[in-house]
């Protein structure tokens, strides 16, 4: 009677064991023991896509500061968005939005307003330099989201900022 209740476990370990065996192989003496063996893999394919990623420039942004109400962009900003212009150009799933921000200088609705123009002034730039405006989305927090919490000049001046965003669409085949 105990042997009918060990025998499913004996044959599920045999199986088991079975499974998990091994092949080997072995080369006799008179055999090339490089015949058995594939030969080695040394030819390493290129992925184009990994070469064609390495030749862009790279998408860096860096938030934009501002001087007290004002919407002018400075020559430092200026040279950063040629770079950018230069990667977005050839980067044309890529779409980038692009925020204005102020410091708690000021109403509310005026800081919206000056958020507006500071994130314009960066989309008309950017067009300029040949980035199409309907890859350029804009949003002016104001003064609601600021960079940096407190008070004094120091503050202020991290606030007073535009920042980006990027969104990469992939084009659906046959469409763009």
């Amino acid at each position: 009677m105990r042997t009918f209740r060990l025998l499913p476990l004996v044959v599920i370990a045999l199986g088991a064991s079975a499974c998990a065996a091994k092949s080997v192989t072995t080369v006799s003496s008179n055999e090339d023991a490089s015949a058995t063996r594939p030969p080695p893999r040394t030819a390493q394919v290129e992925k184009p896509a990994a070469r064609e990623v390495a030749e862009l420039p790279p998408l860096e942004f860096e938030p934009i500061y501002y001087e007290l109400d004002s919407a002018t962009l400075k020559p430092e900003s200026q040279r950063m968005l040629d770079a950018v212009a230069v990667a977005l150009r050839q980067r044309p799933e890529v779409k980038v939005t692009i925020t204005g921000h102020t410091c708690e200088l000021g109403t509310t609705e005026y800081n919206l307003a000056l958020g507006q123009r500071r994130a314009s002034a960066v989309r008309e730039y950017l067009r300029r330099l040949g980035v199409e405006e309907r890859r350029i989305s804009m949003v002016s927090y104001g003064e609601e989201s600021p960079a940096v919490s407190g008070s004094g000049e120091s503050v202020w001046a991290k606030n007073r900022r535009s920042e980006f965003s990027i969104t990469v669409s992939q084009a659906r085949a046959g469409t763009r």
